[in-house]
């Protein structure tokens, strides 16, 4: 391993625990959903950098150790998971309250609701703690009471997506794509399903001109300054303003 493959590999491992750090941090009511989305991101977008650099050194050492690759890929995944606990936080602190087509659910029974109202609890408690897979399952309970549930919709959408786009599952992808759509066509003017969209097209081959549109859409939409936090690094790479 020569000096630069070293100093990326520390690199990552440094901001790999930064971003463990924030987590126990927010699980720990020690750090805002907002500060934590925008640590996030930034972590992010870094490892993800650092990931690129360190994949073009090894391409130029034929003789590179499979478990450096291996490593890559659970740095990736990590990245990705935190990045989907950030935005799991962030979605359920900037709902907010129902305004008019914005409906974040449809019409359940009363007891549908209370059981809701608790599975969408527990799955924020999973969020905040890293347990993304019990999470989801939250979620999936939550749209076999409402599919019209636009949080779950929102979660099960990023989480599906992101976890296809680690595999490379084409089927997962699609469905998580699937869900987002719904979820924005059942509150076009909620900026937090329309984050996640554009976040997706951004991340989609060809779909530039439709990342855009949807982030100015976004934009339109008055969106807090937390989501604002997550959105700016694609807002600039997209030429649009970040406030």
């Amino acid at each position: 391993m020569n000096r630069d493959e070293s100093l990326l590999r520390d690199e990552i491992e440094l901001r790999e625990a930064s971003l463990a750090d924030a987590q126990r941090e927010v699980g720990a009511g020690e750090l805002s959903a907002a500060s934590f989305a925008a640590i996030s991101m930034r972590e992010h977008a870094a490892i993800s950098e650092a990931q690129e650099k360190l994949a073009a050194l090894s391409r130029q050492s034929p003789e590179a150790p499979k478990s450096g690759r291996r490593r890559r890929g659970r740095l990736l995944v990590l990245a990705s998971l935190c990045f989907a606990v950030a935005l799991g936080l962030l979605l359920w602190s900037s709902l907010g309250p129902r305004q008019a087509g914005n409906s974040i659910t449809g019409s359940p029974s009363l007891g549908h609701a209370q059981e809701i109202q608790q599975l969408l609890i527990e799955a924020q408690a999973d969020i905040a703690d890293g347990n993304v897979v019990t999470a989801l399952s939250a979620y999936e309970q939550v749209l076999k009471l409402d599919d019209t549930n636009v949080p779950a919709l929102t979660q099960t959408g990023w989480l599906d997506f992101s976890a296809g786009s680690s595999d490379q599952d084409v089927a997962a992808i699609n469905l998580g794509i699937k869900d987002l759509r719904r979820a924005v066509a059942l509150a076009p003017r909620n900026p937090a399903p329309r984050l996640y969209y554009a976040i997706v097209a951004d991340s989609t081959p060809g779909n530039r001109a439709l990342a855009k549109k949807e982030f100015e859409i976004f934009l339109a939409l008055k969106p807090s300054r937390a989501q604002l936090l997550v959105a700016a690094p694609l807002l600039k790479k997209l030429g649009l303003p970040s406030s």
